[in-house]
């Protein structure tokens, strides 16, 4: 049964995640600094009344960072209990994948600990890394967030 994701990218690498995942994607907006947030935290900002954490999923995964520009999107998750947004460099597409171009994360990458990596998606060469979101932070990051 095909499966539809949306298709991000981070530095020059594609990124995917479960679009059932997705709760909207949004363009970049003030971030407000949090004293003593870990260090990949951005912010907070206002997503229509409601005060959400922003993660640079670059500082994340120890990639090296860029200046923010009109391309940078959030994606915002439902993470905890309540919204979490992911800076990305942009988002580039909605794909339906099948399942036959889906494999399992090679052991290199499962052997670090990387429980958020779910699998490749390999479309005609060309690799997509699968991220699940909701396993991208630690239970102890997701409690420090829901203090923020």
């Amino acid at each position: 049964m095909p499966k539809q994701i949306v298709v991000f990218k981070l530095n020059s690498e594609d990124f995917c995640v479960d679009i059932n995942q997705v709760v909207e994607i949004i363009r970049l907006q003030t971030i407000i600094k949090v004293p003593d947030a870990p260090s990949f935290v951005e912010g907070i900002t206002n997503l229509r009344g409601t005060v959400i954490p922003i993660i640079d999923l670059k500082k994340r995964f120890n990639l090296p960072t860029s200046e923010k520009n009109e391309n940078n999107r959030i994606i915002v998750v439902n993470v905890t209990e309540r919204p979490v947004g992911f800076i990305v460099d942009s988002v580039t597409e909605v794909l339906r994948v099948e399942d036959f171009t889906i494999q399992e994360a090679p052991d290199i990458i499962k052997g670090i600990g990387r429980e958020y990596i779910t699998s490749i998606i390999n479309l005609n060469g060309r690799l997509i890394i699968n991220l699940d979101l909701h396993k991208i932070l630690t239970e102890k990051e997701k409690k420090e967030i829901e203090h923020i």
